[in-house]
Order: C-alpha cells, then structure tokens, then sequence
C-alpha cells in the first residue's frame, strides 16, 4: 500500500487528500455534506474514477447523517438533492454513477436508522476498492517482464483511487513479487496529473520514475527504451473503446506504431455496459483557464480561443490486455466484455 491516505473517514466527516496542492503540500480538505464532496470531486480535489466513486458514496452517507433527525419529506427531498448534485460534479467517470446506483439502491431498502447503513455501504465501496485493486495487481503482474521500463499517462495509481491503484498498482504489485521495473511517467498537460502526482506517488514508494514531456514518448519508443505501455479508465464501453485523460489515444497509436504493448486496468466498476461504443462517451471540457496557464502564471495571450477536453477514446482495436480484477481480457471486444460481466 501507498504510505498515504487519499480519502479517510475521521471524526464523522469525509477527508480527502488535496490533489491540487500537491506535491508542494500535503493537506486535506474535510466534507461534512454532499454539497461539500460533489464540490471537493469538481475542483479536483479527489479525482481518478474508482476515487471519485467512494468520495460519491460518502457523500451520500454525509447527507444521510446530516438529516437524520429530519422530518420523513425533508429527508427524502434532501437525499435526492445529494444524489443530484454528486451526479453532476463530473460527467465521464461511470464509477461515480456506479456508486451512486448502489447508495440509491441501499437506501432504498434500509430501514431506519437508515444513515448508519449508507454509511457502512459507503466503507464497503472503499475496501472493496482497494480488493480489487490488490487483485488486479496480481493477475496484471505477469505481463510487465523483469527489467521493464514502463510508460503511464496521467495518474492511475493510489490517489486516484482507495489504495494501491489501478495501472500503479500492477506496477507495485509486480515489484512486490521480484521483478526491476522502471516508470516513464508523461506530464500529462494541462493539469499535470503526471508531473505532479504520479512522480510524486512513485517517489513516495522509492519506485524509479523518470518524468518526460507527453511530446517526448514518440522518441523514446522509436528509440526502443518503452518496453510496455499501462493506463488507466474512466469509462470503458460495452465493445472495449474506452475514455482515459486526454493524450491517451495518442501514447497508445504511438505504441502500435512500434509493436509495443498497451495494457488498460480498470475494476469492473468502470465497465459501462450500456455505452455501445466510445463514440457515445460524454467528453467533459473544463475551464480554459487550465491550458493557458498553471497557478499563477499564464502564458497564452489574453484572449485566445481555447478547447480544453479532459478525456479522449482509445479504440479497443489497439488495446493488447484489459486488467480487471477478474480477469485478464487479450484483444478486448464486445462479446469478450459480455463474457467478463455475466
């Protein structure tokens, strides 16, 4: 495990790590409502879909206990306001719309004191958050040989989600049983997912992590020092296209140009069934503020046109392995995924 907590229950509130002041601070940000955690999980905050999930469901708990000596209609028009407003903090990652199905539906058939039992509910999403990351790890291991030098985009490791991480997780999960590897980790611009926390995460654990320009994968690989690519998801749809942080698709034609592996690691809680394709994945745009700048400093000119979509679609077609924690999926495809969810 991470020597780090990314969210923690404490003292009847929701913490969770402040993934904007890292890696210069470490400090938390304490919610005690829903309103509180959906605006935590928009401000980046807590990010990383498995991570935003257990946020939602404590956010829902928060609400529960904050209303439990209210009148019935009161509670019941306060909880749909809480479930409105956490499912609206962000649009792309299923696992927050995963979380909340299952609060809704917990809450749905509690009987009172119902608060206790959401809160429990919301404790069992987060161990078994991190089970499934652990168990990932395990079967995801064999496949990044000894002496790897890795390649990651953004942040899939244990801040982003309860503990160990997703694609980070294979990779500490494999040094955990012998193997020498090495991480390549991109910047991940605008936010610097990369730079910022990914670094930060490897450093923490003494594992070798080389920072590089998202611009400079390309020439690494043409240069044979990426042996292996592995990403993370936000959503992955029904045929295996799947919605990462936005320069995915690019590190992963650039990795079938060379013939190199690109293994994806997701739970099964970000397999969304009922999304065809990745066509029909919502693409969430930010604040152009986010590409003209970082912090205090801009450096595009004041007023210049800008897009800034955070997500882009991988098609399944050049995805080599997905990692779930229940199985291994070589050349994912839509009747591979169905087999994985009976």
């Amino acid at each position: 495990m991470a020597g780090f907590d990314t969210l923690r229950w404490r003292d009847g509130a929701l913490e969770l790590l402040d993934q904007r002041a890292l890696p210069a601070r470490v400090d938390y940000v304490r919610c005690t409502t829903a309103a509180e955690t959906a605006q935590a999980i928009r401000d980046l905050v807590v990010r990383g879909a498995p991570a935003i999930g257990c946020a939602a469901a404590y956010g829902v708990a928060l609400e529960a206990l904050r209303l439990a000596s209210a009148p019935a209609a009161q509670f019941a028009s306060g909880m749909r306001a809480a479930f409105d407003v956490l499912a609206a903090s962000r649009p792309t990652a299923v696992n927050l719309f995963w979380a909340l199905d299952r609060m809704r539906a917990t809450l749905d058939r509690a009987r009172a004191p119902v608060a206790p039992v959401l809160l429990e509910e919301a404790h069992a999403i987060t161990r078994e958050d991190v089970a499934a990351n652990r168990k990932m790890g395990e079967l995801g291991a064999p496949l990044l040989p000894d002496g790897a030098r890795v390649l990651t985009h953004c942040n899939a490791g244990a801040l982003a989600t309860a503990g160990h991480g997703t694609a980070l997780g294979v990779i500490r999960s494999a040094i955990a049983a012998g193997k020498r590897l090495s991480v390549y980790a991109d910047e991940t611009r605008p936010f610097l997912q990369g730079a910022r926390l990914t670094a930060w995460e490897l450093m923490q654990d003494g594992i070798p992590v080389t920072l590089i320009a998202d611009n400079a994968a390309g020439l690494l690989m043409a240069r044979g020092e990426i042996d292996a690519v592995i990403v993370g998801a936000d959503r992955v749809a029904a045929n295996g296209d799947f919605a990462n942080k936005i320069g995915t698709y690019q590190v992963a034609v650039l990795a079938h140009r060379h013939g190199i592996p690109f293994y994806v690691a997701a739970p099964l809680s970000t397999l969304d069934p009922q999304i065809a394709h990745g066509a029909a994945i919502e693409i969430e745009e930010r604040d152009p503020a986010e590409v003209r700048g970082y912090g205090e400093v801009v450096w595009a000119p004041a007023g210049v046109a800008v897009r800034n979509p955070v997500f882009d679609v991988t098609p399944a077609s050049l995805v080599t392995a997905l990692i779930t924690e229940k199985a291994v999926v070589h050349r994912p495809d839509r009747k591979k995924i169905a087999e994985l969810l009976r």
